[in-house]
């Protein structure tokens, strides 16, 4: 029997010829990461473990993204505590407040991974660089903290579940809207440990931003990692970038599936998930108001994200009653978006434009959540308590419903807009 993508990536990097579901391997790291929350964990553990030394200096990225710029004397420390860590092992990838970025939308933008990798960072969305055609997925702070020690760590080798892609995305319909809908057929726990590996005729028509977005959200689905192929768009997106070897896996045609799911893009529309669960999504709803709108994080905060809100917002008002967040993630994409003239739509709107941060994604700052009320937000999770109080609500869209929504004030489709 064949294998898919991922198991050739993982035996790859084990050593080995072939591996197969469910089989236990020992694979070398191209990338550790960890941020300014789990960082702090994984040194203390790197310390209890009796090192001193990190094997790969230049494997090992430090992104302080979460709570930063400092919200708080906690905050502080923790950053200070990884910097002077970072410093001490002569670590080279280390971003704080003027070079950082959220740590999913920087890495690759960087140059840090890439095709053919196989990396694993202290936070859960790690599984964001499978859009480039790596293995990638997220970790405990134990396990970050023993990859900076020996650049290796222990996997069980998923099984897999194919999306085959067909046709080409409608409209106002982004990536964000197709793995929301997928997530909403499959549920949050339909891939438990497992790759989600896409392929098919429609993957061409999707930008490498919907890719990322696609895979960052693979674990709101229980996902081990998300995986596309590498193609023309890939290479272009990494050549200049990526300074190590391009490494091209594909699936054997005979690979093993647990299952495989066709979709036709072209009937996909912009789909919405409800709180409390990504899973509980819709493609229409009554009259919602929202007090709040969030255009950012690791899921949505690249150039064309922003491309895209303010193609809704130029020349428009946001609704008097809502509060317009809009976060760049990283330096170069707010870099970008002012050479461009989008801040100016942004701020004519009536929008704020932070510097890149996580901020409001987890409730860390930058938009905290009051009693009651409801946000619309491009960010991956809207559990309870998520942004904020525990009564509010999280609805989970693309940037153009979000973006909408803040003129509307309501959860709204942007034909309503435009």
């Amino acid at each position: 029997m064949g294998m898919t993508m991922t198991q050739k990536i993982l035996a790859a990097h084990a050593g080995l010829d072939s591996v197969k579901a469910g089989q236990l391997i020992m694979a070398d790291l191209d990338m550790v990461l960890a941020n300014d929350i789990t960082a702090p964990v994984a040194i203390k553990e790197f310390e209890k473990a009796g090192a001193t030394c990190v094997r790969c200096k230049d494997k090992i990225s430090l992104v302080m993204d979460h709570f930063t710029p400092n919200k708080d004397i906690k905050a502080a420390c923790q950053v200070k505590l990884t910097r002077e860590f970072a410093q001490k092992q002569g670590i080279e990838h280390f971003y704080d407040v003027g070079q950082m970025g959220i740590e999913h939308a920087l890495l690759p933008e960087q140059g840090l991974v890439g095709a053919g990798d196989c990396v694993i960072g202290a936070d859960s969305h790690t599984c964001t660089y499978g859009a480039l055609g790596a293995f990638s997925t997220g970790v405990g702070s134990t396990d970050m903290a023993a990859g900076m020690i020996g650049q290796k760590c222990w996997f069980k080798v998923p099984a897999a579940i194919r999306f085959v892609l067909h046709g080409k995305l409608p409209r106002f319909v982004t990536g964000k809207d197709l793995i929301l809908h997928i997530i909403g057929m499959i549920g949050v726990d339909g891939a438990l440990y497992r790759s989600m590996e896409f392929t098919g005729d429609g993957v061409k028509s999707l930008s490498m931003d919907d890719r990322f977005t696609v895979c960052n959200m693979a674990i709101e689905a229980g996902a081990k990692n998300g995986i596309f192929p590498v193609d023309e768009l890939t290479l272009d997106y990494l050549k200049g970038r990526f300074k190590r070897e391009i490494r091209i896996f594909e699936a054997d045609e005979d690979a093993e599936y647990e299952r495989t799911v066709e979709i036709d893009l072209s009937s996909l529309r912009p789909t919405v998930a409800f709180p409390h669960l990504p899973e509980n999504t819709r493609t229409e709803w009554e009259e919602i108001p929202v007090q709040q709108a969030v255009i950012g994080s690791c899921t949505n905060g690249r150039i064309s994200d922003l491309c895209q809100a303010a193609e809704i917002l130029k020349g428009r008002k946001v609704h008097k009653n809502v509060r317009c967040i809009v976060i760049p993630a990283t330096q170069e994409v707010y870099l970008q978006a002012m050479k461009e003239g989008l801040l100016e739509i942004f701020i004519k709107a009536g929008a704020i434009v932070s510097t890149p941060t996580c901020g409001p994604c987890l409730g860390g700052h930058m938009g905290i959540l009051a009693d009651g009320e409801r946000c619309v937000s491009t960010t991956n999770r809207n559990f309870v308590g998520r942004m904020g109080h525990i009564t509010s609500e999280i609805y989970l869209a693309s940037p153009y419903v979000a973006a909408a929504s803040a003129v509307t004030g309501k959860l709204s489709l942007p034909e309503e807009v435009i």
